[in-house]
């Protein structure tokens, strides 16, 4: 085996986590992706003779270019201040990892395997790029801080004050999902029969009294925040008219749907279910990032 052929061997061994690093930091299949194969070209650019741990440096090449990634972000859209049901959207829906609900997927359960659902992921969307690498490369994957400290150009102690920094964040926010999947389409379904049906009071009693919903749609749509039962079931019924087309999916490892009239995808929605009810509703609208997604799970080819 080449010097090259066996460079290539060792990068495939670390992709699996290094994608998973990527996506924890970025929120989008794609783009890390595209982070991971940075990585690629810049391991094949440099003199990695004395590296006695690649993963560690890999790891290390990859969190630097998610970085960059996250900080050069701009606003993609104009938020709209005159809605008339709703508060503008803070924080991006992230894109999400979608497959079938009747089999495994072993790079989707790869990429989940820490439970990464989108309501945490959106957690992590409201923080500073340097909290969430601080987080994600030591919560998550067990980053000693010593190592994080150069990456984000501070001390290990700040290093280790950014990450306390994000814990407190997502323990304040974030929703732990009912564990069973099972339980978690039945109250899907239930929602989608009562927008369908146009019952408001079903719907009701599937919601939290304090659900969110958070609808992106991109540069070229009003992006919100929908707060409280009785708002997200009217917006529900706004919009029941696409349920018919709605296809059940996992989305982020939790139950959700593809929305796909005549098969042309117009939304995927990920549904974070609690102590049996809705409390949260994530919807990727956005045309552009829909076509990034790979849906041929749900779709087809």
């Amino acid at each position: 085996m080449g010097e090259r052929d066996l460079l290539v061997e060792r990068f495939e061994g670390h992709r699996t986590r290094l994608k998973a690093v990527a996506y924890r930091m970025l929120g989008s299949p794609s783009e890390a992706d595209d982070a991971v194969q940075e990585a690629w070209l810049r391991l094949g650019r440099s003199d990695t003779g004395g590296v006695e741990n690649l993963g560690g440096w890999l790891t290390t090449v990859v969190s630097r270019v998610c970085l960059d990634m996250l900080r050069s972000r701009t606003s993609r859209r104009e938020k709209s201040l005159e809605e008339p049901l709703g508060e503008t959207l803070g924080a991006r829906v992230p894109d999400p990892i979608v497959g079938r609900t009747d089999e495994g997927d072993p790079e989707h359960e790869a990429l989940l395997a820490d439970s990464v659902g989108l309501a945490l992921l959106v957690v992590l969307e409201t923080l500073s790029p340097a909290e969430r690498l601080a987080f994600v490369l030591h919560d998550m994957f067990a980053v000693p801080f010593d190592e994080i400290a150069p990456v984000v150009g501070r001390s290990p102690t700040a290093a280790r004050q950014l990450a306390s920094r994000a814990r407190r964040r997502v323990r304040g926010a974030a929703t732990a999902p009912d564990a069973d999947l099972g339980r978690q389409r039945e109250v899907v379904d239930a929602f989608l029969a009562a927008s369908r049906g146009g019952d408001f009071e079903a719907l009701l009693a599937v919601l939290d009294p304090e659900v969110v919903l958070r609808a992106d749609y991109g540069a070229g749509g009003a992006s919100k925040v929908v707060r409280g039962a009785r708002a997200v079931a009217a917006q529900a019924l706004t919009f029941s008219r696409f349920a018919p087309f709605a296809q059940p999916a996992l989305v982020n490892g939790a139950a959700g749907v593809v929305t796909a009239p005549g098969g042309e995808p117009l939304a995927v929605m990920g549904f974070t279910v609690a102590r049996g009810k809705i409390v949260e509703i994530d919807i990727l609208a956005d045309p552009e990032r829909l076509r990034r997604l790979d849906l041929s799970a749900v779709l087809g080819d």
